[in-house]
């Protein structure tokens, strides 16, 4: 059901009305590459226009910290941030972000799908850490992360995203644990040890990535066979590029990532008025045409053209085949699992 935000409106209204020579700013940090050129298409650039706003743009790689610093500095040079699940409940619980007021949106949280509608963000896409290849360098097709981790089968380099996230998980299902007994089998001692004895057999054939437009690249120019990425960076490689990466949707892990206002934001309706901007749910069913990830706003899914819909993580047969991101999990764990990785990485 949706509402109408009444206050919001006519704040909103009022400074257009009264709208100054020089336009508010709103800096907005996302994750760049294709899909921070599909947010500029369909939500920067419209909502700029729409409401008299100059919207900056920057990009984040990830982390606590750097959302930590942003705070303590002040007078925080980002506004709003698409953060991943695990950075949302971080900063929620330090007090980094402005919780969300959702009487100032058109829609409440029962409109969203589980786990999007939180007390500090709301949820703008659902991703999938998946594996991807290129059609055109392998014979044989590769179908797991076992298939991941042979190199005699599949020589080569494989590229994975640096960190204990995720490669953990991959790591167990590459050696035979179930998708869903993963998590459980993580959180035990011997569970973790496992996992990174089953690292330790791809030690020397891995180049490690951070940024998301970094896998693809690298697949294109033959530096890997095969790599992690987020699946919707392979759909727009294929779409634009002319490419032929494929999707093993098996064993994937599918997360959400949400809109924050960052703690110290001076113009915190602005933000709100932003964030509902990209939740309208025939505007956010647009994003698969340009990237294929899931809708959040439980009616988006409606709106979304049946060509693109097989492509998203939120497909049953994509979803069934996949294991949900731990976020309990990995807020209990993530400083130790770091830096135990960390000190495996640098030896």
């Amino acid at each position: 059901m949706t509402r109408t935000p009444t206050r919001l409106c006519a704040l909103m209204a009022g400074a257009l009305i009264a709208a100054p020579a020089t336009s508010e700013t709103l800096t907005v940090s996302s994750w760049g590459g294709v899909y921070q050129d599909a947010q500029r298409a369909l939500y920067f650039t419209p909502f700029a226009e729409a409401f008299g706003v100059t919207v900056l743009e920057d990009e984040f790689g990830g982390g606590v910290g750097v959302l930590r610093a942003q705070v303590m500095s002040g007078t925080p040079t980002w506004n709003v941030v698409q953060v991943e699940a695990e950075e949302l409940t971080l900063g929620c619980e330090e007090g980094l972000f402005v919780p969300i007021d959702y009487d100032l949106l058109d829609f409440g949280p029962e409109d969203f799908i589980p786990g999007a509608a939180t007390e500090c963000g709301v949820g703008t896409i659902v991703w999938s850490k998946v594996l991807t290849y290129d059609a055109n360098r392998v014979d044989i097709a590769p179908e797991s992360w076992a298939d991941f981790w042979d190199t005699d089968t599949w020589p080569g380099t494989r590229g994975l995203r640096r960190g204990a996230q995720y490669n953990l998980e991959f790591a167990l299902m590459a050696d035979g644990v179930a998708p869903d007994a993963v998590y459980d089998v993580l959180r035990t001692p011997e569970g973790v040890d496992r996992a990174f004895a089953k690292l330790d057999e791809l030690r020397d054939s891995v180049i490690w990535w951070q940024a998301g437009a970094q896998p693809l690249q690298m697949l294109a120019a033959g530096e890997v066979v095969m790599s992690t990425v987020y699946n919707g960076r392979v759909t727009a490689s294929n779409r634009t590029g002319g490419t032929d990466f494929r999707v093993v949707w098996p064993g994937s892990i599918y997360a959400i990532d949400s809109w924050v206002i960052v703690e110290g934001t001076p113009n915190v309706d602005t933000a709100h008025a932003f964030i509902n901007y990209t939740i309208a749910p025939e505007r956010q069913a647009q994003m698969p045409e340009f990237i294929a990830y899931g809708t959040t706003v439980t009616a988006a899914s409606d709106f979304v053209p049946e060509e693109f819909a097989a492509d998203l993580p939120t497909t049953p047969g994509n979803i069934e085949q996949a294991i949900e991101f731990d976020t309990e999990f990995w807020v209990e764990n993530i400083e130790s699992l770091t830096e135990r990785f960390d000190r495996w990485a640098a030896r």
